[in-house]
Order: C-alpha cells, then sequence, then structure tokens
C-alpha cells in the first residue's frame, strides 16, 4: 500500500475548509498546521478532533520543519506569494487560497517557481467546483449556447464588509476579525480581488478563458470609509467596482463587485452569458451559496425554456488536488488562470485610477 500524502495548512480562517477536505481523504494525513491566532489554534481539539498533527504559529518554521507532499496557503493575500514561493521550493505542492497574489508580476513569479521546481500549483477558485458551474461547463462544451459573445458576472452584498461592524446591518465593534481584507497593504483590494475574483474566474472558464484585450472600469468608495470611522478604524480599499472587459475573439464581460451597495439582497450572485444558440444564467436562492441555473433557447421558432437540476454533489477542490498530486494528473485550476485573473485585476484597478482604458 502506498505511503500516505503528507498535509499541512496554514491559516485556519479559510483554510479550515482546506483541513477538514484533506482529514477526509482516504490517502491523506495531515501532518501539521500553522495558525499566528491562539484562539484559532486552542479550537483545534473541538472542531478537528481527528487531527493529530503538529501545531505552529508561524508558516515558514511549519515548511521548512515538515517534508510535505501537499502545502495549502489561506491566510491574507500579501503572505500568498511568499508562502507559497518557499512551499514549492521545499518540495510541496501548493493549493493557494485566491486571490493568487496581490499582483499579475507576483503571481507569474509563483507560477515560474512552480515550473522550475516541477510541482504543482493549485488555486482555489471554488465556484467552479459546484455541481451548477459543473453542468454549465458540460452544456457549454456540446454547443447548448453556441458562439459566447456576451456575459455579465455580479456578486452585491448589501452591507458585508468583512470586519466591518455596521449599528444597521451587524453587530460588534473595534477591529474585529478580518479587517485586513479592508486594508489595502495586507490585501491589495476590497471586494474586487475578495468577491469579484471568484466571478472573474467562473466566468473565464465558462466562457473557455479567452484573452483579453483592454479593460474599462470605475471604482467607488462610498460606505467602508464611514463605517470604518466609526470604529476608530482606517478603511483604504474600494466598496464596489465595475468593469468592461474586451478578449480578443470579439467577447464582452461585464463585471460588478461590491462589499457594500443600496440593493433589497443581503447577497446577490449571478452570471449570466449569451450564446448564438443559447443563453444561460446562474443565480443563488434564498440569499446565500446554494444556486439555480436557467437556460433559454428557440426550437422551431419557438421560446424554449428550462432549470437545470443537477442533484449529485462532488469532491471539493482540496479533495480533487489531493489526487491530482496522488495520480500526477492536471488540477481543474491552473496557475496560468490564476496569473491571467491577476493581469485583468491589475488593469481594472488601474483603469479605474486613470479613468482610461488600459490594454492588457
Amino acid at each position: 500500500m502506498a505511503a500516505k500524502l503528507k498535509a499541512g495548512v496554514i491559516g485556519l480562517g479559510m483554510g479550515g475548509g482546506h483541513l477538514s477536505g484533506y482529514l477526509s481523504h482516504p490517502d491523506v494525513e495531515v501532518v501539521a498546521i500553522a495558525d499566528r491566532r491562539e484562539d484559532r489554534r486552542a479550537l483545534l481539539p473541538e472542531r478537528w478532533p481527528e487531527f493529530h498533527g503538529k501545531v505552529y504559529t508561524e508558516g515558514i518554521d511549519m515548511i521548512r520543519n515538515e517534508k510535505l507532499d501537499i502545502l495549502s496557503v489561506a491566510v491574507p493575500n500579501d503572505q500568498h506569494n511568499p508562502l507559497t514561493i518557499a512551499g514549492l521550493e521545499a518540495g510541496a505542492n501548493v493549493l493557494c487560497e485566491k486571490p493568487m497574489a496581490m499582483n499579475a508580476q507576483e503571481a507569474q513569479e509563483m507560477l515560474d517557481t512552480a515550473k522550475r521546481c516541477g510541482k504543482k500549483l493549485g488555486i482555489d477558485f471554488s465556484y467552479r467546483f459546484n455541481p451548477q458551474s459543473r453542468a454549465m461547463k458540460a452544456m457549454i462544451e456540446e454547443g447548448a449556447l453556441g458562439n459566447i459573445y456576451y456575459a455579465r458576472s455580479v456578486w452585491f452584498r448589501r452591507r458585508g464588509i468583512p470586519g466591518l461592524a455596521s449599528n444597521n446591518f451587524n453587530t460588534g465593534s473595534g477591529a474585529p476579525m478580518g479587517s485586513w481584507f479592508y486594508d489595502k497593504k495586507q490585501s491589495g483590494g476590497g471586494p474586487l480581488i475578495d468577491l469579484g475574483v471568484h466571478r472573474l474566474d467562473l466566468a473565464l472558464w465558462l466562457m473557455g478563458y479567452p484573452k483579453p484585450v483592454w479593460v474599462m472600469a470605475s471604482t467607488y468608495s462610498k460606505f467602508g470609509p464611514e463605517l470604518a470611522k466609526r470604529q476608530g478604524l482606517e478603511y483604504t480599499v474600494e466598496d464596489l467596482a465595475c468593469a468592461m472587459i474586451k478578449f480578443e475573439n470579439g467577447t464582452t464581460l461585464e463585471l460588478d463587485a461590491s462589499w457594500a451597495s443600496n440593493i433589497k439582497e443581503n447577497e446577490h450572485q449571478t452570471i449570466r452569458l449569451l450564446g448564438d444558440k443559447g443563453g444561460m444564467y446562474q443565480y443563488n436562492l434564498n440569499e446565500g451559496y446554494t444556486y439555480d441555473v436557467e437556460y433559454y433557447s428557440e426550437i422551431a421558432g419557438r421560446a424554449f425554456d428550462s432549470k437545470m437540476h443537477t442533484a449529485h454533489s462532488m469532491p471539493s477542490a482540496f479533495h480533487l488536488f489531493a489526487d491530482a498530486v496522488r495520480d500526477n494528473t492536471p488540477f481543474l485550476v491552473q496557475p496560468e488562470e490564476g496569473v491571467t485573473v491577476m493581469k485583468i485585476l491589475d488593469a481594472i484597478y488601474q483603469s479605474a485610477s486613470s479613468g482610461e482604458p488600459v490594454r492588457i
């Protein structure tokens, strides 16, 4: 029997999902975790009683001391590049949380290191892994939409700035968990790089990752600065971003992401794809994280609409990454795609700053 893959996880916020995923994989042994926060480390016995590995404060110490086959990096964005590179150079295959990095230059360095070290580098663009998205992809590849010429991908929140309390919509005060999200030095940006990165990757993946050529964009900070000021905090990112992205094949994508907008829903997620043979619309249900998909077409001159039913669940990104390492097969998300996403995000921020279109 082959030895189990040895895995380590840095960060128990988003990384908690990584840890749970690896612990449930029959061919993976989680030998170590790292988290700087004592309160999170203290929760390990209660939340993950099946974990019996070593516990570190610093991720770099774990990388240096453990011989890992798999490393998950789930920490603030400014740490993605150095910890991923350190893990790759230490011999681990790395699954990095989104966004891949703070900018395209950092992302390219990570990709180059993975190639030089001969290791896998995956990005956790998790919305590819839900069954509705996989079913949409299969239908598109079968030609249900024909040639896609337009898409719009949206994630809006009414009031959902990570780590900020609002008297109207949240509770608590002070500098809470997640306050790094609105510190540009640690995050690289606001809802665009947090929520928009998911909606951007999902749209690009469904569209076949066409080559982007230019971007026109705007960003706004209408609610975050005041909410932060009330709590004695500083807010240095946008709270809404919108962009039009044009591709070499002529396709247009509109992207919208906001942590705080005056809308009806607390969470509003949609993606619409229009092709010359059909259209698709995915939307979240009950302001949550389950989804329906509708398909629109024309048969014999009559409108034909249907709702997609996908009852089957599928393995998590963490299971599939472990499978890819074990079997030496491609992972669903390639690092080159992560670099493309970062190039587009860089261009969006540059266009918003200059007020001009930016070529990519």
